[in-house]
């Protein structure tokens, strides 16, 4: 497993990245792609625009108007849309059947588009894609990589959505023990997906590829301001926040039940906003309970996104238990570069938790506990300066998830695919 120092010099901003000697061609399936205005998107964008430097680049899109211009001269990545039908969030069984419908459409057009001697690339998402694109790679005698985003069926029974027992769990198990063996090389974003995928026996750990999401914010330590329009106008000394996709993994309940813990104790406050699931949940406790000491906003323009992360001392972070190496933890790295120390509900072995503890830069509790998460707030409000000690440090631990790092390691890891072939 690679540690967390990229061996790939950084380019400057002016500096043309080097050529690598690589696959002539590379074939990238996915379903997200700019236009869409998604964070999977955008770095699924970033991240062709980076194997271009190096090879002829195909992607496979499902996101409507993504396609290249069909004029001019051939573009490099040349973007090829296939068509796709779109299903409402809560039509579970038109959901199913449009990422079956997908994976049958990129199975044809990877067959179609792919030469024996490419790479093909593919990601997690949906998770019936890489079955379906990795065996039309291998039909082909093309080369493989796999992006995990999120690792099923383990994202599914941490969830609580499938049992262990269930057939689909087997099913689906018994699928990924077959593509993880014959796959050339597997990209993880997390060090905790590693051990998830050494257990399915033949998986070579050689072939196992840390490469963490970077940042998209600048990065500097932002002093707190009385003026931002963000940070509650009250006593508190501590403001405490929770922001960003509230989904299945992650339990905001627990945050809202700390707020209820230290309702009384004036010097603390919270700051949560959001959008899916965990939203709707908290407006609701907040609703019936009107706790004086939370602040409900609903999720602010990106233009104000920095303003509003530098609003709060410090950002928590509540997973849901057995989440470690399913649960993507990208919202870290923005909290990291703005400065702020870092308050984490997870497993000891999870990502977030890991990159914590090793830079000194906040706290860790178990997930899904209360009492020890309104604990360890009483800690931070009794040592407002550890507080901006760890801030400082995680604007120097940001430095390490940048673009350009990231970027270099992938085309790294595509050239050892290329020379172990």
């Amino acid at each position: 497993m690679a540690n967390r120092k990229h061996s790939a010099p950084m380019p400057t901003a002016s500096e043309k990245p080097a050529r690598r000697e690589t696959f002539k061609r590379i074939v990238f399936a996915t379903q997200f792609y700019p236009p869409d205005s998604t964070t999977t998107a955008t770095y699924l964008g970033k991240i062709a625009n980076a194997f271009a430097a190096d090879a002829e680049v195909v992607v496979l899109s499902a996101t409507e108007q993504s396609a290249s211009a069909a004029n001019g001269a051939r573009a490099n990545p040349l973007v090829i849309e296939l068509k796709s039908f779109q299903a409402g969030k809560t039509a579970v069984v038109w959901r199913a059947l449009a990422v079956l419908a997908l994976a049958v459409s990129m199975f044809f057009a990877v067959l179609r588009r792919t030469r024996r001697g490419d790479l093909v690339f593919c990601v997690t998402t949906p998770f019936t894609l890489p079955y379906a694109v990795v065996l039309a790679a291998k039909l082909r005698g093309a080369a493989t990589a796999l992006l995990i985003y999120d690792l099923y069926p383990e994202a599914l029974v941490a969830g609580g959505f499938i049992s262990p027992a269930s057939p689909l769990n087997k099913v689906l198990r018994l699928l990924n023990g077959i593509m993880f063996r014959t796959l050339d090389g597997i990209i993880v974003i997390g060090r905790d997906v590693a051990p998830l995928l050494l257990k399915y026996r033949g998986v070579r750990a050689d072939r196992i590829h840390f490469i963490p999401n970077w940042t998209f914010q600048s990065v500097g330590y932002r002093e707190l301001s009385s003026s931002n329009r963000f940070r509650p106008r009250d006593a508190a000394h501590l403001v405490i926040g929770l922001s960003g996709n509230l989904g299945f993994t992650h339990d905001p309940r627990t945050v809202f039940e700390a707020a209820r813990i230290l309702r009384n104790e004036t010097n603390i406050h919270f700051l949560l906003s959001g959008w899916g699931v965990g939203w709707k949940q908290l407006g609701e406790l907040q609703s019936a309970d009107r706790l004086p000491n939370v602040t409900l906003l609903d999720p602010v323009p990106a233009e104000q996104l920095v303003e509003f992360l530098s609003a709060a001392d410090l950002w928590t972070i509540p997973y849901r238990r057995n989440m470690a190496g399913v649960s993507i933890p990208s919202r870290l790295y923005n909290l990291l570069a703005i400065g702020r120390a870092v308050m984490v509900g997870a497993e000891d072995h999870s990502e977030a938790a890991i990159e914590v503890r090793d830079e000194k830069i906040g706290w860790v509790v178990p997930p899904e506990d209360p009492a020890r998460l309104a604990e360890a707030i009483r800690a931070a409000a009794a040592d407002l300066n550890e507080v901006a000690r760890m801030g400082r440090s995680a604007a120097v631990a940001a430095e390490k998830f940048t673009e350009e790092a990231a970027l270099a390691r992938y085309r790294d890891v595509v050239a050892q695919i290329k020379a172990s072939r």
